[in-house]
């Protein structure tokens, strides 16, 4: 089954191969099977045409996949735009939402690791 051009695995539980769809977390997948009427142990190998329309035009009725990412993207050149704080952390790729950056921003920095602290030296003889 494909919804969105996501291909819904036939051998996965619904309520864990929904999120697969960008746009689609578990909580959101729940409530699509309970509208839908469908239990979420059941498989998509297992679901009939009519579920599978079911669920499809339920999915699309959320802003999903393509459509919510150049939202998304639209929303941070908006702000890179207005040169805001926030825009102005996403142009240099730094922490947005008032993260530490000393330590813990490895993935937004790039691993940067420095040895050497201020003023403190270790001098290691060999």
């Amino acid at each position: 089954m494909r919804i969105a051009g996501v291909t819904i695995p036939d051998d996965k539980q619904l309520a864990y191969s929904l999120p697969l769809i960008f746009g689609i977390g578990m909580t959101r997948a729940h409530e699509i099977l309970n509208t839908a009427g469908i239990t979420a142990t059941k498989k998509g190998s297992e679901l009939t045409n009519d579920e599978e329309q079911k669920i499809r035009s339920l999915a699309e009725s959320f802003t999903i996949e393509g459509e919510l990412r150049r939202e998304i993207g639209q929303n941070i050149k908006r702000l890179k735009d207005i040169r805001c704080a926030r825009g102005e952390r996403h142009a240099r790729g730094l922490p947005v939402r008032g993260q530490r950056t000393k330590t813990n921003s490895r993935t937004r920095r790039g691993n940067v690791r420095k040895t050497m602290t201020s003023g403190r030296r270790t001098l290691e003889k060999t």
